[in-house]
């Protein structure tokens, strides 16, 4: 199912000036920029100041300064504008390798199947939103099912900020909005009201002819794109350092092995431009543009750098199970969104260890593009006194810390999260029990090592200022290794299972 982002920019031209202007101009301050009409001046533009006072694009540039008489004025400059608004819209694609400017004042974004990456689709808006707001443009945006029914909640839903229309709730969230929100031309809504149309709702349930006859096909067009009835398509804006390579077919293809011919050829000509520029390819975006006009977007990252264009076909190759050709794919689109440097390296001799070390960032990239990289770790040392604490997770190639274990004081390779309670016999002052029960089993104990004494990190809380721990390594009558502790030194002192040795 698709699922596409819409962001407004209420206040896209002021929040680009405020930012040009690197902190001079006054947040609290009333902004505007003006443009000429005939022969007077309208104000084109507010920020939010400016409209809280009661400013509105079209009113008078005189009337304005009546009403406001420290107003901070700027020519309105469209082109910059929609430049800027170009280049955010290359910002987005951190998000999705599907995204568009919506001219004057708005992004596309589509996300289709890109959500879980961010841990859902509130999760990924609310980032937007977020990292929008820090650079200081305001917005608000919605994800639905549509171009449309995105577009209408953002700019016009009660909500404020962050909007989720879940799938399939389409038309339950168009329908008691303004007939506005459909993108239709201001006199043909100012019509329609004065007919007694004002929601939505009230379009769906008319006949379309008598609507078709007096004001043409663009109402209908517009619900149906809205409603999902018509397939409305995203333009994909690509960055003018983006390295891309771009591929048409004579006839359209659609089976995996002509797809997967186009995905070797195209990137061996991206690899061939990387390298030309001495970059490696950290993020590959596939764009299928079907004979339909719409888009099949793929998305796959490398954990390193890389121009090994087997290598990265063979990424893109194993996805081609989630593109739906459709009748046909009639042009294909690779794109490096993300690159790094990467210098040329011959390879090592036989005699260097480090060349014969296996790299495994090829075995990473498959696995991190089939479940997450977020799923991958790796378990490395840390600098703690608990054992529960001097286990961290790091990405799966991170350098070694250069940390290592203490071989007199050897630690057990499974650790028990959260310690187990276990029951235990009576015992002498500084001894392990004679035997202990662990999960209705009971272990007889025949050798045993210890006491290592641990206390607790006290700068962390106050609670473990006086925590003691007194760990065992003991052996029972089967073999079988354990590493007891006792919390505490009084005689009501518990004993706990921490680990298992192998």
């Amino acid at each position: 199912m698709r699922r596409v982002i819409s962001v407004s920019l209420p206040t896209w031209p002021t929040d680009r000036l405020r930012r040009l202007s690197n902190g001079t101009a006054p947040p609290d301050r009333p902004l505007v920029t003006t443009l000429r009409d005939g022969r007077r001046r309208i104000v084109a533009a507010v920020d939010a100041a400016a409209e809280q006072l009661g400013l509105a694009p079209g009113m008078a540039l005189a009337h304005a300064r009546a009403l406001i008489a420290d107003l901070d004025v700027v020519e309105a400059d469209p082109i910059a504008d929609l430049a800027a608004l170009r280049k955010l819209a290359g910002w987005c694609l951190r998000y999705a390798p599907l995204t568009a400017a919506d001219v004057p004042n708005g992004l596309w974004i589509d996300a289709t199947g890109c959500a879980h990456i961010f841990h859902g689709e509130a999760a990924m808006v609310s980032d937007l939103v977020q990292r929008l707001a820090r650079a200081g443009i305001s917005a608000r945006a919605a994800i639905a099912d549509t171009p449309g029914a995105a577009h209408a909640v953002a700019r016009f839903a009660s909500n404020s900020g962050v909007v989720v229309v879940e799938t399939g709730q389409t038309r339950e969230a168009l329908r008691s909005l303004p007939i506005a929100a459909l993108r239709l031309p201001r006199e043909t809504v100012d019509a329609l009201r004065r007919l007694g149309f004002d929601r939505i709702e009230q379009l769906w349930a008319t006949p379309r002819a008598p609507l078709a006859l007096r004001f043409g096909a663009e109402i209908g067009r517009r619900l149906d794109q809205a409603l999902g009835v018509r397939f409305e398509p995203i333009e994909p804006v690509f960055p003018r350092e983006t390295a891309r390579r771009h591929m048409a077919f004579a006839e359209p293809i659609s089976t995996p092995e002509a797809l997967s011919r186009a995905i070797c050829n195209l990137t061996a000509r991206l690899c061939e431009t990387l390298e030309a520029g001495g970059f490696g390819a950290r993020r590959l975006d596939l764009l299928c543009q079907r004979i339909d006009g719409s888009h099949q977007a793929v998305r796959v990252g490398t954990a390193r750098p890389s121009r090994d264009a087997a290598h990265l076909a063979r990424l893109l190759s194993e996805r081609i199970e989630t593109i739906d050709p459709g009748f046909g794919v009639e042009v294909m689109t690779l794109s490096a969104s993300l690159v790094e440097p990467l210098s040329y390296a011959p390879a090592g001799s036989l005699l260097d260890a480090r060349a014969r070390v296996q790299d495994l960032s090829a075995l990473v990239d498959c696995l991190a593009n089939r479940f997450g990289l977020s799923r991958l770790y790796r378990a490395t040392l840390a600098e703690s006194d608990l054992p529960e604490r001097s286990i961290a997770l790091v990405p799966p190639l991170d350098p070694p810390r250069g940390m290592t274990w203490d071989p007199a004081l050897p630690r057990p390779s499974r650790l028990l999260s959260p310690p187990e309670s276990v029951e235990t016999t009576a015992l002498l002052p500084d001894h392990p029990p004679a035997l202990f029960v662990w999960r209705g089993a009971r272990h007889r104990i025949r050798r045993m090592d210890g006491p290592e004494r641990i206390y607790g990190e006290w700068w962390r809380s106050d609670a473990e200022t006086e925590s003691i721990r007194d760990y065992y390594r003991v052996e029972d009558e089967t073999g079988l290794r354990f590493w007891l502790f006792r919390a505490g030194l009084s005689n009501e002192a518990r004993w706990f299972l921490h680990g298992l040795f192998g």
